[in-house]
């Protein structure tokens, strides 16, 4: 983000969400953001499910996952986000987290439709509930906007009715950005979902700064590109300037980038390795970068 718009978010006060999360930073506690439509603060690293938790019923894999997500709240945790799309995703998170008693404080459950069937989709919403073991999901989102019209009516008359806190969509086709834009324009939605990254920023263009005018949430999907980011970077030396904003390591240098955006609510890397866990949920706690520092990074890394 370049000071001119930087400058208008400031003044029209769109920067709120950060100038919390940068008081919180100051001291030491974790990093959390606030859904514009109400207020509600959530923690700005969630996990996503995506491949990681499409286990089946796997013993050894359910054990390990089960510690990811110990790792995940005690690092202090809140969203999680699956979708009918990943497989048994939804299914294993319905298994696992009965099983973490009193250690899931700040829960913040979020799934999607996912059929191109409009009039499909109540029922396979009922269908994850049931897998997630909830009365009520926190957040649905109309995945990669597939039928979105029709699913859109559907989740508006859930939240209407008391049975739905938030509505959504999600991309992780930068080819739909432009329908996106549209929605977000036409339609009083909680929470858009796309790719960014400092490799992949197209969403600063237009999506970001209307969240942000709009007051949507934005939550970042594959932040590491599938892993393709992640592992490029890790072949070369993190800058000696990134201990000034308390990155360790490639994932809080990575996590920092996106979270630290005004507009951003929330990121949501995905892994099945606890280790990893730590290392992700690392990235809401400490410094935190300002716009000048955002650019150096983003500089750093596409020069790699």
């Amino acid at each position: 983000m370049n000071r001119r718009p930087f400058l208008g978010l400031m003044a029209s006060g769109f920067l709120a969400p950060w100038v919390a999360g940068e008081a919180s930073a100051a001291s030491g506690n974790r990093i959390s953001k606030r859904i514009p439509s109400t207020g509600e603060s959530i923690p700005a690293i969630g996990m996503g499910t995506w491949i990681t938790f499409n286990i089946g019923n796997d013993p050894q894999a359910l054990a390990q996952r089960l510690q990811v997500l110990q790792a995940f709240f005690a690092e202090g945790g809140g969203m999680i986000d699956s979708s009918p799309m990943y497989g048994s995703a939804e299914a294993v998170m319905g298994r696992l987290l009965p099983q973490l008693t009193g250690q899931t404080q700040g829960l913040f459950t979020a799934t999607k439709v996912w059929t191109s069937d409009g009039g499909a989709g109540p029922s396979e919403i009922e269908n994850s509930s049931r897998l997630w073991g909830l009365n009520q999901i926190d957040l649905l989102q109309v995945h990669n906007l597939l039928a979105w019209e029709s699913h859109l009516e559907t989740l508006f008359e859930m939240k209407d009715r008391g049975e739905l806190r938030y509505v959504g969509i999600t991309t992780s086709h930068g080819r739909r950005h432009r329908d996106m834009v549209r929605i977000m324009r036409d339609w009083p939605i909680d929470f858009v979902q796309a790719t960014y990254n400092p490799v992949d920023r197209g969403v600063e263009r237009e999506i970001l700064p209307l969240a942000a005018e709009k007051g949507i949430a934005f939550i970042v999907n594959r932040p590491y590109q599938r892993g393709r980011l992640i592992n490029f970077v890790q072949r070369h030396p993190l800058p000696e300037w990134a201990a000034e904003i308390d990155c360790p390591h490639w994932p809080a240098f990575l996590l920092k980038y996106v979270i630290s955006h005004p507009a951003v609510t929330c990121a949501i890397p995905a892994t099945s390795q606890v280790e990893h866990m730590r290392e992700n949920m690392s990235a809401q706690y400490g410094e935190q970068p300002d716009s000048a520092t955002r650019q150096r990074m983003a500089d750093y890394v596409l020069a790699l």
